[in-house]
């Protein structure tokens, strides 16, 4: 079961927010094909936030083709995004020691994911014009 956290700071939308986690959570093989999601009386109340939100992102998780939803079950996940090699890969063990260095270093989290997504960017472009911000 996936347990959804919500920055009410972060300028994306709640129902954005539900999406992109539960696409983490198939990425990293926490979610598998079969596997139920909170119902949206659970995430509504865990969160304190309107149930169409919550219909909303399942929505666009069914548009997308990885969940269905069951007439009187739930909503279930229908495929996974990727095969879950990171999530417990020596990439994984790397980053967490960077991590654990960072906050050792001073880094809060915010900081930390603005330098990670700096060095992303850079990556993806092959310069480092990220880094600017």
């Amino acid at each position: 079961m996936i347990d959804y956290r919500i920055d009410r700071r972060s300028g994306l939308a709640t129902y954005l927010q539900i999406v992109q986690q539960t696409k983490q959570a198939l990425r990293l093989g926490l979610l598998k094909p079969g596997d139920r999601l909170p119902t949206a009386r659970e995430v509504v109340e865990a969160l304190a936030i309107n149930p169409n939100t919550v219909l909303k992102a399942y929505r666009e998780l069914e548009r997308e083709g990885l969940v269905e939803g069951r007439r009187g079950l739930g909503t279930f996940v229908r495929r996974t995004l990727g095969e879950g090699r990171a999530a417990d890969g020596a990439l994984r063990a790397e980053l967490a020691a960077w991590v654990e260095r960072a906050r050792r270093a001073g880094l809060e989290q915010d900081d930390m994911t603005a330098l990670f997504t700096s060095v992303l960017s850079g990556a993806d472009s092959g310069t480092n014009e990220g880094d600017d911000a």
